[in-house]
Protein backbone atom coordinates (compact mmCIF):
# COMPACT_ATOMS: atom_id res chain seq x y z
CA UNK A 1 0.00 0.00 0.00
CA UNK A 2 2.84 2.43 0.80
CA UNK A 3 4.53 1.80 -2.53
CA UNK A 4 1.33 2.82 -4.33
CA UNK A 5 1.25 6.15 -2.43
CA UNK A 6 4.95 6.83 -3.19
CA UNK A 7 4.46 6.01 -6.88
CA UNK A 8 1.38 8.26 -7.12
CA UNK A 9 3.19 11.12 -5.37
CA UNK A 10 6.20 10.71 -7.70
CA UNK A 11 4.00 10.66 -10.80
CA UNK A 12 2.02 13.74 -9.71
CA UNK A 13 5.20 15.65 -8.82
CA UNK A 14 6.82 14.87 -12.15
CA UNK A 15 3.73 16.09 -14.02
CA UNK A 16 3.74 19.36 -12.09
CA UNK A 17 7.45 19.83 -12.65
CA UNK A 18 7.12 19.08 -16.37
CA UNK A 19 4.28 21.56 -16.80
CA UNK A 20 6.19 24.30 -14.98
CA UNK A 21 9.27 23.77 -17.18
CA UNK A 22 7.13 23.94 -20.32
CA UNK A 23 5.44 27.13 -19.12
CA UNK A 24 8.82 28.74 -18.34
CA UNK A 25 10.16 27.75 -21.77
CA UNK A 26 7.12 29.20 -23.57
CA UNK A 27 7.41 32.42 -21.58
CA UNK A 28 11.12 32.77 -22.41
CA UNK A 29 10.46 32.12 -26.08
CA UNK A 30 7.65 34.71 -26.16
CA UNK A 31 9.90 37.28 -24.48
CA UNK A 32 12.64 36.64 -27.03
CA UNK A 33 10.23 37.04 -29.94
CA UNK A 34 8.84 40.24 -28.43
CA UNK A 35 12.33 41.70 -28.04
CA UNK A 36 13.19 40.83 -31.65
CA UNK A 37 9.97 42.46 -32.84
CA UNK A 38 10.78 45.59 -30.82
CA UNK A 39 14.24 45.73 -32.40
CA UNK A 40 12.75 45.55 -35.91
CA UNK A 41 10.05 48.11 -35.13
CA UNK A 42 12.61 50.60 -33.81
CA UNK A 43 14.33 50.60 -37.16
CA UNK A 44 17.14 48.39 -35.96
CA UNK A 45 18.86 46.16 -38.40
CA UNK A 46 19.32 42.48 -37.69
CA UNK A 47 22.79 43.11 -36.24
CA UNK A 48 21.66 45.79 -33.81
CA UNK A 49 18.65 43.70 -32.79
CA UNK A 50 20.97 40.79 -32.00
CA UNK A 51 23.28 43.13 -30.10
CA UNK A 52 20.42 44.43 -27.98
CA UNK A 53 19.34 40.85 -27.28
CA UNK A 54 22.80 39.92 -26.05
CA UNK A 55 23.42 43.05 -23.99
CA UNK A 56 19.88 43.68 -22.84
CA UNK A 57 20.06 47.39 -23.69
CA UNK A 58 18.75 49.11 -26.77
CA UNK A 59 20.43 52.09 -28.40
CA UNK A 60 17.49 54.29 -27.46
CA UNK A 61 17.85 53.32 -23.79
CA UNK A 62 21.60 54.00 -23.92
CA UNK A 63 20.98 57.45 -25.41
CA UNK A 64 18.44 58.23 -22.67
CA UNK A 65 20.85 57.14 -19.94
CA UNK A 66 23.67 59.31 -21.30
CA UNK A 67 21.21 62.07 -22.27
CA UNK A 68 22.46 62.38 -25.85
CA UNK A 69 20.73 62.32 -29.22
CA UNK A 70 20.69 59.04 -31.16
CA UNK A 71 23.37 58.81 -33.87
CA UNK A 72 22.16 59.56 -37.38
CA UNK A 73 24.15 58.34 -40.40
CA UNK A 74 27.38 58.10 -38.45
CA UNK A 75 27.23 61.77 -37.49
CA UNK A 76 27.21 61.40 -33.73
CA UNK A 77 29.14 63.59 -31.38
CA UNK A 78 31.59 61.14 -29.83
CA UNK A 79 33.15 63.91 -27.76
CA UNK A 80 29.75 64.75 -26.26
CA UNK A 81 29.10 61.10 -25.42
CA UNK A 82 32.49 60.72 -23.75
CA UNK A 83 32.08 63.99 -21.86
CA UNK A 84 28.65 62.92 -20.54
CA UNK A 85 29.98 59.48 -19.69
CA UNK A 86 32.90 60.86 -17.67
CA UNK A 87 30.74 63.38 -15.85
CA UNK A 88 27.99 60.87 -14.98
CA UNK A 89 30.49 58.14 -14.07
CA UNK A 90 32.32 60.44 -11.65
CA UNK A 91 29.07 61.82 -10.20
CA UNK A 92 27.89 58.29 -9.35
CA UNK A 93 31.12 57.11 -7.75
CA UNK A 94 30.23 54.91 -4.73
CA UNK A 95 33.19 56.38 -2.82
CA UNK A 96 31.53 59.80 -3.08
CA UNK A 97 28.09 58.55 -2.07
CA UNK A 98 26.89 57.59 -5.54
CA UNK A 99 25.23 54.43 -6.75
CA UNK A 100 27.20 51.48 -8.12
CA UNK A 101 24.08 50.34 -10.00
CA UNK A 102 23.77 53.66 -11.83
CA UNK A 103 27.47 53.68 -12.52
CA UNK A 104 27.27 50.24 -14.11
CA UNK A 105 24.27 51.30 -16.21
CA UNK A 106 26.30 54.27 -17.45
CA UNK A 107 29.18 51.98 -18.43
CA UNK A 108 26.81 49.60 -20.27
CA UNK A 109 25.21 52.55 -22.08
CA UNK A 110 28.62 53.78 -23.27
CA UNK A 111 29.57 50.27 -24.42
CA UNK A 112 26.29 49.93 -26.33
CA UNK A 113 26.80 53.34 -27.92
CA UNK A 114 30.35 52.43 -28.97
CA UNK A 115 29.14 49.12 -30.42
CA UNK A 116 26.65 51.02 -32.56
CA UNK A 117 29.07 53.78 -33.59
CA UNK A 118 31.89 51.43 -34.61
CA UNK A 119 30.40 50.27 -37.93
CA UNK A 120 28.94 53.72 -38.62
CA UNK A 121 32.31 55.40 -38.09
CA UNK A 122 34.10 52.84 -40.30
CA UNK A 123 31.55 53.33 -43.06
CA UNK A 124 31.91 57.14 -42.86
CA UNK A 125 35.72 56.83 -42.98
CA UNK A 126 35.52 54.55 -46.02
CA UNK A 127 33.19 56.96 -47.79
CA UNK A 128 35.49 59.90 -46.99
CA UNK A 129 38.51 57.96 -48.24
CA UNK A 130 36.70 57.02 -51.44
CA UNK A 131 35.69 60.63 -51.93
CA UNK A 132 39.18 62.05 -51.35
CA UNK A 133 41.09 59.22 -52.92
CA UNK A 134 43.47 56.75 -51.35
CA UNK A 135 46.48 58.31 -49.66
CA UNK A 136 48.99 55.81 -48.34
CA UNK A 137 50.65 56.47 -45.01
CA UNK A 138 54.39 56.63 -45.35
CA UNK A 139 56.56 55.91 -42.35
CA UNK A 140 60.19 56.96 -42.38
CA UNK A 141 62.86 55.21 -40.36
CA UNK A 142 65.05 57.56 -38.40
Amino acid sequence: MAHRFVFTAFLTGSRILGRSFMAAYKQAQAASQYQRAQGKMNGGSGASARASLSSGMTLDEACRILNVKPPANGQASVEEVLDRYKRLFDANDPQKGGSFYLQSKIVRAKERFERELGPMREKAEQEAEAKEGWKPKIYKDR
